[in-house]
């Protein structure tokens, strides 16, 4: 599975989104409809099933579902 797919995968499983609207180059507020509460339980989903922890300074970068696939895979690559 590609770090996209697994991106894909928790933000449905997490925030019941239709799996057909989200793209590599979604925005996650203006595409997606994410509030700021569900960024943060996307983080946490994010950090528990991907074994990282995202700093808080961080999740402000992470404003598209590719964002979020590069900051893994760049962590992961560390």
């Amino acid at each position: 599975m590609t770090t996209f797919e697994n991106v894909k995968e928790i933000i449905v499983d997490t925030l019941s989104l239709d799996a057909n609207d989200i793209k590599l180059e979604s925005d996650l507020i203006n595409d997606l409809g994410i509030d700021s509460l569900d960024v943060m339980e996307l983080v946490m989903a994010i950090d528990e099933k991907c074994g990282i922890t995202i700093p808080d300074d961080e999740i402000a970068n992470l404003t598209t579902v590719e964002a979020i696939v590069n900051y893994i895979d760049k962590v992961k690559a560390a």
